[in-house]
């Protein structure tokens, strides 16, 4: 069974930096590719960056140049997203997304969100 757990959210001051974490778990799973996506209140769910196994990445436009995805090569389907020069806009839940192959079954999982306030 594949899990995907993320950690890292919290409370920071405008310009400050925070950096998520996220890791998909189960034996079988292979990641094709890994996102990180997020929801403010009243609002849909949005791409924030995506990565994928061959190394491409894509973000939005509002995060251009001030977040990074990146994986853990030491660590099987792990990824980060680092977030600077944060914005009260960036205020969110923001979710990890895994899609690829359990053992030969493809799917797409989402964590349980971790939250992110951007306040003075």
């Amino acid at each position: 069974q594949v899990q995907v757990v993320e950690s890292g959210g919290g409370l920071v001051q405008p310009g400050g930096s925070l950096r998520l974490s996220c890791a998909a778990t189960g034996s079988g799973f292979n990641a094709v590719v890994m996102g990180w996506y997020r929801q403010a209140p009243g609002k849909e769910r949005d791409s924030v960056a995506v990565l994928s196994s061959g190394g491409t990445t894509n973000y939005a436009d509002s995060v251009q140049g001030r977040f990074t995805i990146s994986r853990d090569n030491a660590k099987k389907n792990t990824v980060y997203l680092q977030m600077n020069n944060l914005r009260p806009e960036d205020t969110a839940v923001y979710y990890c997304n895994a899609i690829g192959y359990d053992t030969t079954r493809p799917g797409n999982y989402w964590g349980q969100g971790t939250q992110v306030t951007v306040s003075s």
